[in-house]
Parts: C-alpha cells; sequence; structure tokens
C-alpha cells in the first residue's frame, strides 16, 4: 500500500533530526555515566549492550530501567529515583561528549539539507543540560535553526508536540517536513505529527527491529536521508517492513 499523496509531490522546508542513535553514538558516555550511579549506589554495573536498549525515552527512562534491571534491583520509588537521577546528572555532565562520535555521513547530510534550502532541527529527548553541550563539543551546534529537547515541552516522544513544536519554530507546516530517527519513539511521534519519517537502522531504537517501524523509509545515513529527501519516491514502508 503507498500513502494516499505520492511523496515525490511534497517539497520539503524543513527537517527534524533525532540526536542520540541518529547523529551520534552516545551510547559509551551514557553506559559510562550508568555504571557510575549504579556503582555509586552500591550495585553492579551493567554491560554497556544492554544499557543501550534502555535509551530512547528520555534520562529518567533510562535510570528508571537501570535501577528495576534484574542485576540491579534498587528501590525505584520517587525518592530513589531523584536521587538516582541527580548521581546519574553528575557523572553525565562529566563524560558527555568524550567518547561520542558522528555516524558516518551526518555532516555531508546536514551539508546538503542545507544545499536543499530545508531549515534544521534537533528534537530529541536528552534534557536541555546535556543537549546543548553535546551539540556545541562535537561542532554540531551551528547546523540548526532549533532544538526541541526532552523539557523543551509538556511531553516527549513518542508524543507528537516536540515535533509540532520544532515545525512551529521553523514555521514549516508539518506535511512539509522530513523527521530523520532511529526508534519507535520517532516513528510514532512523526505518525501522529502528520511528518513523513525516515528511520537510520545503526541506531538504538530498545532492542526492537526497524522494520518493524511504521515509516516512510530506511536510509543508511543523514547524507542518505539528504538524497532521499530530494527525490522521495520509494514507496512508503509500513508496520513489518512491507510497503
Amino acid at each position: 500500500m503507498t500513502s494516499e499523496a505520492p511523496l515525490a509531490a511534497i517539497s520539503f522546508q524543513a527537517a527534524l533530526l533525532d540526536l542520540d542513535g541518529t547523529l551520534l553514538d552516545t551510547i559509551p558516555d551514557l553506559a559510562a555515566a550508568a555504571n557510575a550511579m549504579l556503582i555509586e549506589l552500591g550495585a553492579v554495573a551493567l554491560p554497556e549492550a544492554d544499557i543501550a536498549t534502555y535509551v530512547g525515552k528520555g534520562t529518567e527512562n533510562l535510570v528508571r530501567r537501570c535501577l528495576s534491571d534484574a542485576r540491579v534491583a534498587l528501590p525505584i520509588d520517587e525518592a530513589s529515583v531523584a536521587r538516582a537521577l541527580a548521581i546519574f546528572g553528575r557523572h553525565y555532565h562529566a563524560v558527555n561528549g568524550r567518547a561520542a562520535r558522528l555516524y558516518p555521513g551526518v555532516v555531508e547530510g546536514l551539508a546538503a539539507l542545507r544545499e536543499q534550502g530545508l531549515k534544521l532541527a534537533v528534537v530529541t529527548n536528552k534534557p536541555t543540560e546535556f543537549t546543548l553541550p553535546l551539540l556545541a563539543h562535537m561542532g554540531l551546534a551551528h547546523w540548526f535553526d532549533a532544538v526541541v529537547c526532552g523539557d523543551t515541552c509538556e511531553r516527549k516522544k513518542p508524543d507528537p508536540q516536540p515535533l509540532l513544536h520544532a515545525c512551529a519554530l521553523l514555521d514549516c507546516p508539518p506535511q512539509r517536513a522530513l523527521a530523520v530517527g532511529d526508534s519507535v519513539n520517532d516513528a510514532l511521534a512523526a505518525r501522529a505529527a502528520g511528518i513523513t519519517v525516515l528511520a537510520v537502522p545503526y541506531g538504538y531504537n530498545e532492542g526492537r527491529d526497524i522494520h518493524e517501524l511504521d515509516i516512510d523509509g530506511i536510509v543508511f545515513g543523514i547524507d542518505d536521508a539528504a538524497a532521499w529527501a530530494a527525490n522521495p519516491r520509494r514507496p512508503r514502508k509500513r508496520a513489518g517492513g512491507h510497503p
């Protein structure tokens, strides 16, 4: 089944890009901070690969999932979570950007999107206090006309509110925006907002197969997303990976 309006007819005005797992591999830093938190709380460290599956719905969700891991089994009442969040934040501030790396094709893709005349925004569930320093540290901040973080709006992805807020900031109708992410949170948020959405296969997606997502296409980097935006003729992919 194809979309009701041919994607080839869309002239995109803006690209809304996820951060963790889409532009940057931040798992080494997130895992280092999470494990430093767990050790300070008297628990065992967790494998980096397992912590990666806890990333995607914001810092508080990451901390809660680490605390509730069967190998950790620390209290997850509100007071305990608040304490753990403060500890995580202290450790993450110390390592934020230290081991993070750009995925291949990011800078080339951002440049290509700019050359097409698109406005650019980061839309992430990461809190502002970590997002802005990370973008600056990685040399990405100057590319973006807007940055929407996990605490910018009342609700985070998978709610559509952050994507719609980014569209408003960029003065772009949702139907003229293109979202690029790596997870079910990005797919659900974009669908609810009426925004065309692409997914990269190298991100986190909470351990799920990217082919399960209801998306308009799979691209292999931001450079590939820019090429897709310039010529969006591929059939829409629906849940289960079937066109």
